[in-house]
């Protein structure tokens, strides 16, 4: 049970930190520079991006393990979790446009970017290529998700300040992020010796 705890530990540490997708993979840079102009956006797209990446990689670990290797069309599991992804966004679109119309018209298209988004689709990939039980694949799915979360609303926080600094005009919009970027990609770099395995 303790060595359990602690490999689920490990997943969830090293998906949030140490493989952090925005600042140690440099995945889903789309959504990340589109939301990040607002703390308001952030926050609903990473609580909305959490949930669709627990979900579509509990869905996908069933349909892959009782669906696709009994059949052996394991050769499909790009377009089947894309399929699977692209179905719950499109429930989860349509509850936000009924529960939340305001943040839904915020979010915009890029709501409708996370059905194939490279991180959503990374993380059932990640649970087929390693063999994870569903509770590691879960796990792997909240700690993406967290780690995603909090990548974005760093961002939020410092693009807002931006906006009142005194940037240089070649430097003003999207290059002062991508600076920002940078430095905050580097700084993740430090998590790198955190879990030896």
């Amino acid at each position: 049970m303790e060595k359990e705890l602690s490999k689920l530990f490990e997943i969830f540490i090293a998906s949030a930190l140490i493989n952090n997708f925005v600042f140690t993979r440099f995945l889903g840079l789309c959504i990340f520079f589109g939301v990040t102009k607002k703390i308001e956006t952030a926050v609903g797209m990473s609580v909305t991006f959490t949930a669709v990446m627990m979900v579509s990689a509990a869905l996908s670990w069933v349909v892959f393990n009782f669906v696709m290797i009994p059949l052996d069309i394991t050769f499909l599991k790009i377009v089947i979790f894309i399929g699977i992804i692209a179905a719950f966004v499109q429930a989860s679109d349509t509850i936000m446009r009924k529960v939340s119309p305001g943040l839904y018209y915020k979010l915009g298209v890029y709501l409708a970017l996370i059905s194939t988004n490279c991180i959503i689709l990374a993380v059932p990939l990640i649970n087929a290529g390693e063999h994870y039980s569903f509770i590691d694949g879960i796990t792997l799915g909240l700690g993406s998700g967290l780690g995603f979360a909090l990548a974005l609303i760093i961002m939020a926080s410092i693009r807002e300040r931006l906006e009142l600094a005194n940037v240089p005009r070649p430097f003003q919009g999207l290059p002062i992020a991508f600076v920002t970027t940078g430095l905050i990609a580097l700084a993740f770099t430090g998590f790198a010796g955190i879990i030896t395995t």
